[in-house]
């Protein structure tokens, strides 16, 4: 194998490496985010984005108030510096400030019968945070070829 050959070999292994630090694939599992998620659906989340999320991203976060981590994935209602939505989430009345405080963000699941989310445990915490997702593809989709975008 030539010099240029190991070379490219190389670059190739740790631009993918690169990637996958970057990059997750996490499949869902529970129907807090139907209609836009469904069981089994698989999304790509970019790791590591708080400063950049807006009202409507979806994020992929750690279980709050649980020892064992797992997973979660919830729309940010509200991100720092917005206003506090306290009429769509009443346990925040018990919070003086007006606008959500630096690292912290309101995040609720799309079918608000069956998700825990800000409602029940307040502000989330930007440490806890995972990523934010940039696609998704249905259950049953070719894993790799086919993506699509989460619209909303």
């Amino acid at each position: 194998m030539s010099t240029v050959a190991v070379v490219l070999a190389a670059t190739l292994a740790a631009a993918l490496a690169g990637l996958r630090f970057r990059f997750v694939r996490v499949v869902v599992n529970g129907t807090s985010m139907l209609p836009t998620l469904r069981p089994g659906d698989r999304v790509l989340v970019r790791r590591k984005a708080a400063r950049s999320l807006e009202r409507g991203d979806l994020v992929v976060f750690a279980r709050p108030r649980e020892e064992q981590r797992s997973w979660m994935i919830k729309r940010v209602l509200a991100a720092p510096g917005d206003r506090v939505p306290r009429a769509e989430v009443p346990v925040l009345w018990g919070y003086q400030e007006p606008l959500v405080p630096p690292g912290r963000f309101v995040v609720v699941g799309d079918n608000p019968e069956d998700s825990y989310d800000s409602r029940q445990f307040g502000y989330l915490k930007a440490e806890s945070l995972l990523g934010v997702v940039v696609g998704s593809s249905p259950r049953g989709s070719k894993r790799r070829n086919r993506r699509w975008p989460l619209g909303d």
